[in-house]
């Protein structure tokens, strides 16, 4: 009898410790849920944010084209100034909004970052006093960015450069690199315009 009382107790201890593992393990299970839940909305954030920061450069792009562009120069003073203006308000007030999206690098993606900065920030010094030159390195190290096949030479030193940064950081470089051929570009159509008008006015003095 005493035996069968002993044996009895073991079975209810086996029994309760069995449950209880079940119990933790479906915690366990729901807790994993939530956090794979969460993940999923954390990447969703961190997507939200870099999509606003690159519309913050866009709008920002997109103000100072208007102030340096050849309509800006033709109208009459007095609009000029109202004009003016209203794009620095506006610039004001995009600069009030700030967005940060951190990224998470080892070493040598660290490394790699400061390199592929540092190049850029070399050629953008040299666009001071060589814009077409300056533009033509731009667009090789534009098209090392690239998957498919670019219509001009690819930097191949700057493209192991940047296959060595975060694939975060390797979007980054890209965009930055497509806002300074466009800024390029705009630049050289101005200059183009600006000097067929003196041009223009000089063929108007010689003819009178």
């Amino acid at each position: 009898m005493a035996q069968a009382k002993i044996q009895a107790k073991m079975n209810e201890a086996v029994c309760s410790k069995f449950s209880r593992t079940l119990s933790m393990a479906d915690r366990s299970g729901r807790l994993l849920e939530t956090l794979d839940q969460l993940e999923i909305r954390v990447e969703a954030l961190r997507e939200t944010a870099s999509a606003l920061e690159q519309e913050r450069e866009g709008i920002l792009e997109m103000i100072q084209s208007i102030q340096n562009s050849q309509e800006m120069r033709n109208i009459c003073a007095g609009e000029r100034e109202e004009l003016s203006l209203t794009a620095n308000r506006l610039m004001g007030r995009t600069l009030t909004v700030e967005i940060s999206v951190g990224t998470i690098r080892n070493p040598q993606q660290e490394e790699a970052l400061r390199k592929a900065t540092s190049m850029i920030d070399e050629i953008v010094k040299k666009l001071l006093v060589d814009m077409e030159g300056g533009r033509q390195q731009l667009m090789a190290l534009h098209a090392a960015c690239v998957t498919e096949a670019p219509p001009v030479p690819i930097d191949q030193k700057f493209q192991v450069v940047v296959i060595s940064c975060s694939l975060e950081d390797q979007k980054k470089i890209k965009q930055r690199l497509e806002t300074l051929v466009r800024n390029v570009e705009n630049a050289e159509k101005n200059i183009k315009i600006m000097d067929h008008q003196k041009l223009e006015i000089a063929q108007g003095k010689h003819e009178t």
